[in-house]
């Protein structure tokens, strides 16, 4: 493909891309297709010569269109959003077509030197203490691997970087019980061992019980083993439960333990000064992740992770071959340092687009919208009679089931919701998921899509009263 017809095809695709932001809300929500039904179409065998490009399209078009899930319809109330915006999509648009590899200052200086800026801006967005420092990961899952593998090498002296465990002590972790799995997946990575893995009770409202942990704490070090690494979550993803980080926090200081917050998802709401008190704390944490591309409109991916001891984490993973010296190296920050990956995206850019576009009160009236309308459907929920919240709903996740008078058991009550989900998401007009809370089958609905309104909302209310009573 030459420039020309890259050019003819590039302006095809970016008026689709236009009509789809607009019609994305007339897609099933949910892909309505069975399992290898696309692996089906698809030839076992690549092409010996090229296909022009109007064939390309139009597979997509007729076999990988009809198998996506549509994040960015206003009726997906699944999971957290994937959130996307014009702005972010034009500045992904730019990073494709420069193909820049960042992961050194002298890569591209513009990138390395742009989110620096992106995350002191970010930090102030969301009134991080000064003492923090923030890198651009891919995920939260990542950030939280770098937190603990930092944790273990500061603790060790940096020993198990250089010679292993043989000679380091039998390391804990801490989280509760409704962490995301990313914290146990990031303990059998870095070698301390699933068993290792302390799971902390929570309470009525599914946070942290502070007690509870420093209980386990004190019997762990009683055992000969070293406390080293805990989690709070600012927003579990089962109810988006804020654990009691000041509490948590204290102890973790007292202890000489690692703290790291998991804000994922709700971190983004500290944009908003009034939600500030889920923060309360923070200063005495060692670690803060937040990902913008769940609930700031920015393209996937792009996670915050922000560090007090920044010589830790760059000292942690730190490798300089020959191939990798530069002159500048002292005066500038190489990112390939800061993290898992050598290769890095330049996904600054999109960053930069989407808050200069929106600008910080344009960020806060989407989120407050979105609050507002959880609140209202939560104050219908609650009246209607026979559904009921399972979770306390700071923010905008509604954690419900339905509940017919007359029904007692919980096993006839998961079994009913179980049928409503799945019915509700055949219908291919909205979209939720589910959790478990308490041994309660449990449906969520998040409103956090980029274009959601309160017409989608009344929609799907409607839907579920609707289904629901006719499954009873």
């Amino acid at each position: 493909m030459d420039t020309s017809e890259f050019r003819k095809y590039a302006h095809e695709l970016v008026d689709w891309m236009a009509d789809y932001m607009e019609k994305a809300g007339s897609y099933p929500v949910r892909a309505a297709v069975q399992p290898r039904e696309i692996l089906r179409q698809i030839p076992e065998s690549p092409p010996q010569r090229g296909e022009p490009f109007e064939t390309l399209f139009a597979d997509f078009q007729n076999i990988i269109l009809p198998g996506m899930t549509h994040w960015q319809s206003p009726s997906f109330f699944a999971y957290f959003p994937a959130n996307s915006s014009p702005p972010s999509i034009l500045a992904e648009m730019l990073t494709a077509t420069l193909g820049a590899q960042c992961m050194s200052w002298v890569t591209s200086p513009a990138a390395t030197e742009l989110e620096e800026r992106m995350m002191q801006w970010l930090a102030g967005m969301i009134s991080l203490p000064a003492t923090f420092t923030g890198v651009i990961q891919d995920t939260a899952s990542t950030a939280t691997l770098c937190a603990l593998l930092t944790a273990r090498e500061r603790a060790s002296h940096f020993s198990v970087n250089a010679r292993g465990f043989s000679s380091s002590p039998p390391f804990t972790a801490y989280c509760s019980t409704e962490a995301h799995s990313s914290v146990e997946k990031a303990v059998k990575i870095a070698g301390l061992g699933r068993e290792n893995l302390r799971k902390v009770p929570v309470d009525d409202a599914f946070a942290m019980q502070p007690r509870a942990l420093e209980r386990m704490l004190e019997e762990d070090r009683a055992a000969g083993h070293v406390p080293l690494f805990a989690v709070a979550a600012m927003g579990t993803t089962g109810s988006t439960a804020i654990d009691p980080l000041r509490e948590i926090g204290g102890l973790c200081r007292r202890y000489q333990v690692w703290l790291h917050v998991d804000a994922a998802f709700a971190g983004s709401a500290l944009i908003l000064p009034e939600l500030r008190w889920m923060s309360a704390g923070v200063e005495m944490c060692d670690s803060f992740v937040f990902n913008p591309h769940k609930w700031l409109f920015t393209n996937f991916d792009c996670s915050a992770y922000f560090v007090r001891d920044v010589e830790a984490l760059v000292r942690t993973f730190e490798i300089l071959p020959e191939y990798l010296k530069t002159s500048e190296s002292e005066r500038v920050n190489n990112y390939r340092d800061w993290g898992l990956q050598l290769g890095r995206r330049f996904r600054a850019l999109k960053l930069w687009f989407v808050i200069r576009s929106y600008g910080v009160e344009g960020l806060q009236e989407k989120l407050r919208l979105h609050i507002r309308m959880a609140y209202d459907l939560a104050e219908q929920m609650r009246a209607s009679g026979d559904f009921e919240l399972l979770a306390p709903a700071p923010l905008n996740v509604l954690c419900f089931r339905y509940h017919p008078a007359g029904i007692r058991s919980d096993e006839t009550l998961n079994e009913l919701n179980a049928r409503l989900l799945e019915s509700l998401n055949a219908t291919g007009k909205l979209y939720l998921t589910h959790t478990k809370l308490g041994g309660n089958f449990t449906l969520r609905l998040v409103i956090g899509q980029t274009n959601v309104q309160p017409p989608h909302v009344g929609n799907a209310w409607r839907l579920i009263q609707h289904v629901a009573r006719s499954l009873a």
